[in-house]
């Protein structure tokens, strides 16, 4: 199986790209992970907020083959511990899947056709976070669910 993250928009801040990459790096003796970045929309400040988010979901389903299991970053997901989260991760390799997705949307969410296309919506928590910082965070959690399959002392129960 493999796993990928699609964002929208670049991360300027160095030290959160920093931290990230080293999380994706060490994905990698896991599974095969890809992060997809979605350009911002050019003149965004000039669209409505439903315009936008229309775009940034063409964009995004753009991306995905019918066969993906769809999973969106949502405040109105469901939350999950970390070792909850790994048990998800392993009925999802279990499955036979070729590929799970997961997006963070953009400043104002998913569009509609987004949401219809998802199999699943997941919150990291009840918190509001930058898009930037939700990144990090979701790669270390992602590292942390592989750690906890693998029974390594990364996570502490």
């Amino acid at each position: 199986m493999n796993i990928k993250l699609i964002v929208i928009g670049k991360t300027d801040n160095k030290e959160l790209n920093s931290l990230t990459n080293s999380y994706i790096k060490r994905l990698q003796f896991y599974i095969k992970f890809n992060l997809e970045v979605i350009p911002d929309l050019k003149n965004a400040k000039n669209l409505s907020e439903s315009q936008q988010k229309e775009k940034e979901g063409k964009l995004i389903l753009s991306t995905i083959e019918k066969s993906d299991v769809l999973i969106v970053l949502d405040e109105n997901g469901k939350h999950y511990g970390s070792v909850d989260f790994s048990e998800v991760l392993q009925k999802h390799m279990n499955s036979g899947i070729k590929q799970l997705i997961f997006v963070i949307g953009g400043p104002y969410g998913f569009s509609p056709e987004v949401y219809d296309r998802a199999n699943s919506k997941l919150a990291l928590s009840k918190m509001t976070f930058s898009h930037q910082m939700i990144r990090l965070f979701f790669v270390e959690q992602l590292y942390r669910g592989f750690t906890i399959l693998k029974n390594e002392p990364y996570h502490h129960r």
